[in-house]
Parts: structure tokens; C-alpha cells; sequence
């Protein structure tokens, strides 16, 4: 399903109208929520907008980013030392890595390495947008293929697309905005059967919140040596380095040349590098992070199913939301408390994605749900 930029605001504002007639007998007014929020210390506006970890950066990162701005006036010396440290990290050469600004970066040096007018960018509907903008800027074709009814890729679907053409297939697993999974067999028989003539993007952002599941194995620590598979990591989830922007990619040497080609100069700062850097030598502090956030996603579940609501299942540091109505209303009432949710969801428009914040966090978020009152029941 897709909806116009005016059919958006006609939505939109009908939410708004909708949101402001609920007033339920027990509702709190914005100003006294944000007074019982700072009474128990969260700052405000709470942020469940970007995935982000809630719990931050390792003490050994943070040690390496204060040490660093000592030498803030000094340009990055060569990416060699990070690029061998992930080498070390993932067992591969160091010519297999490309390192950039975030994720982001990344991901638009692989469009640029293999998309252009003519070409095609085929990803799933929804995922995580980004690369659609650099293809377009690519004058790219851009095809989407509507997630399956379990909300995987449809990888049937993806290669009937790709039967013509070349250009770049994008696969976010565990894929974003739902939190779900493509089970790693169905992911390995696609590789083999897609066309010579497509590389293959896999985003593993949430890499470390999906370890829990037998149908997931990364293409990094599993590769299948198909030299068009590029992996994509991050250090602005688990490792909690949103703020400092480092992202890479694992692929065959061949490829991390072709994808580095268009790298921005300098486009990694040194505090990024030396945090990096100092969050690989800290898995017990991921391991920390990956526990609680196991620990707080239950806790997430458990009070959808005391609401008698839905959600779908989730692998990564946030939840998909059935909120049972639409979901501007809900997006506008927590505007009014002082959240920070994520965008709509055009395809899906009776959910939210809900990033996992700390307890205390999270707590209020069903707190300021409960003004909501009544809904209809989904059990």
C-alpha cells in the first residue's frame, strides 16, 4: 500500500483532531506527566524514535572519546588501524572491510558503486529506507517487493524481479521497521539463484539482538563466498555509538574496492575510529546490552499481552506495535507527553515502532498509554 504526501496530511490531520478528543476521566495533563517524569529522574523528551542503545556506550569507548579530544585540532590519521581490528574481529582481510560515516555512508557508497540510470534497487516494502533515497539520487529504478504475510522477505518474489536488469538487491535482517526475521537457509538458496548481474546488500544493524534465534546466523561469521554479498554492520546500535557515526562493510576484496572507491575523505572522525576501536575490545559489554535488552523486550511483551494488544515478534532493540487504531492518533497523544516515537508507517497504518528505552523509560510509556483508555479488544 502506498499513500500520497496529501493523502498523508489528510491523515494526519484527522489524527490530530482525533487525538485531542480523548480525554478520559483518570488522564493527566502533558504538564503534570513531564513533573512525575523528572520526579524519578528521566530527562525529557524521551527518545523511542531511533533504535538507539538506551544504556550507552562501554566505559572503555567513552575513555577512548574523552582521550581523543586532545587531539581534536589534528585531522584522522588512515582508517589501517580500524580496518585491521574489525580484519581481526570477523577473521577476514582487511582489504574485505570498508569502513564509513555510519552505516549510512556505507550504504550509499554501495549505490553508487553499482546503481545508476537503468539499474535497479529492489527492497522490501517496508524496510529501512536510506538506500532508496541514494538510488533515486542514482536515477535508479527502485522496485518494492511487499513483505510475506509472516512479515520475512519475499525472496521468490525478489528474484522474479531480477530476472532482468541489473543493480542491487537490499535485504534488511532482522529487518527494520518490523523486527522480523528471514530464516538463514531461505537467505542462503536466494544467494545462489540471484542473477550474476545484482550484488546483494545484507544490513545486519541489529546483528546482536538476533543472536537468540536458531533461524539466524550472520553472513559475516557464516559467509557463503558469493564475492556480491556485501555485509553491513554498525556501531550506533549495540555498541551504543550513534552519536560518533562508524559503520562497515564485509565483502570480497574485489567488492570492498568497487564500494570504497567513493569513501568521503575524512568522512570518519578520529573520536569515531578510537571509540570503535575500544568498543571491539569490549564484548563483555555487549554481551551486558544484548542480556538487558532481552530482558526489557519481555518486559515490553509482557505488558502488551496485560493490554490484550499485538505486536510483532521482535529481534532487534525495538517493537512493531499493533496499537488497534490508527496510528497517528497515537503518534500525536505521545507528542503531547513529550515522546519521541518513529514515523509512520505508510504500508502499516495501525502500528508504531517502538524503541526499547531503559525500565524507568519504558514505564511511562505505558503509563501515558493508559490515559488512552479502552480499546477494541485483538484476543
Amino acid at each position: 500500500m502506498t499513500i500520497t504526501r496529501r493523502e498523508l496530511l489528510v491523515q494526519l490531520m484527522g489524527g490530530m483532531a482525533a487525538s485531542a478528543a480523548v480525554t478520559p476521566p483518570n488522564a493527566v495533563t502533558s504538564k503534570a506527566m513531564s513533573k512525575m517524569a523528572g520526579s524519578v529522574g528521566i530527562p525529557r523528551p524521551i527518545h523511542l524514535d531511533r533504535n538507539e542503545n538506551a544504556y550507552g556506550a562501554s566505559e572503555k569507548a567513552i575513555a577512548a572519546i574523552r582521550e581523543s579530544a586532545s587531539e581534536a585540532n589534528r585531522y584522522p590519521e588512515p582508517l589501517g588501524a580500524l580496518r585491521e581490528a574489525l580484519a581481526s574481529q570477523h577473521a577476514v582481510d582487511a582489504e574485505q572491510i570498508v569502513v564509513g560515516c555510519g552505516s549510512s555512508e556505507v550504504l550509499r557508497m554501495a549505490a553508487t558503486a553499482f546503481l545508476s540510470q537503468g539499474k535497479k534497487l529492489i527492497l522490501a516494502s517496508p524496510t529501512f529506507e536510506l538506500i532508496r533515497q541514494y538510488a533515486q539520487a542514482r536515477k535508479a529504478t527502485v522496485v518494492e517487493v511487499r513483505l510475506r504475510k509472516n512479515y520475512s522477505h519475499d525472496l521468490n518474489a525478489i528474484l522474479e524481479v531480477a530476472r532482468k536488469g541489473s543493480g542491487l538487491v537490499y535485504l534488511c535482517n532482522p529487518n527494520n521497521p518490523t523486527g522480523t526475521l528471514t530464516e538463514r537457509k531461505e537467505l542462503e538458496t536466494f544467494l545462489g539463484n540471484l542473477p550474476p548481474t545484482f550484488h546483494a546488500v545484507i544490513d545486519e544493524a541489529y546483528h546482536h539482538y538476533a543472536g537468540g534465534s536458531g533461524a539466524y546466523t550472520s553472513f559475516i561469521d557464516r559467509p557463503v563466498g558469493n564475492p556480491r554479498v556485501i555485509v553491513v554492520r554498525t556501531f550506533s546500535k549495540a555498541y551504543g555509538l550513534a552519536g560518533v557515526r562508524v559503520g562497515y562493510a564485509v565483502t570480497s576484496a574485489e567488492t570492498a574496492k568497487k564500494v570504497g572507491a567513493d569513501r568521503l575523505p575524512f568522512g570518519l572522525n578520529r573520536t569515531g575510529v578510537m571509540a570503535a576501536i575500544a568498543a571491539l575490545g569490549d564484548p563483555q559489554y555487549i554481551d551486558e546490552c544484548t542480556r538487558r535488552n532481552a530482558d526489557d523486550r519481555q518486559e515490553f511483551f509482557n505488558q502488551v499481552n496485560a493490554r490484550m494488544l499485538r505486536a510483532l515478534d521482535s529481534h532487534t532493540n525495538f517493537v512493531c506495535l499493533n496499537v488497534m487504531r490508527p496510528a497517528v492518533q497515537i503518534l500525536e497523544h505521545y507528542r503531547k507527553y513529550n515522546f519521541l516515537l518513529a514515523p509512520l508507517i505508510p504500508e502499516m497504518p495501525t502500528y508504531l515502532r517502538i524503541s526499547l528505552g531503559k525500565p524507568e523509560e519504558m514505564h511511562e510509556f505505558w503509563r501515558v498509554w493508559d490515559v488512552l483508555g479502552s480499546h477494541h479488544m485483538s484476543m
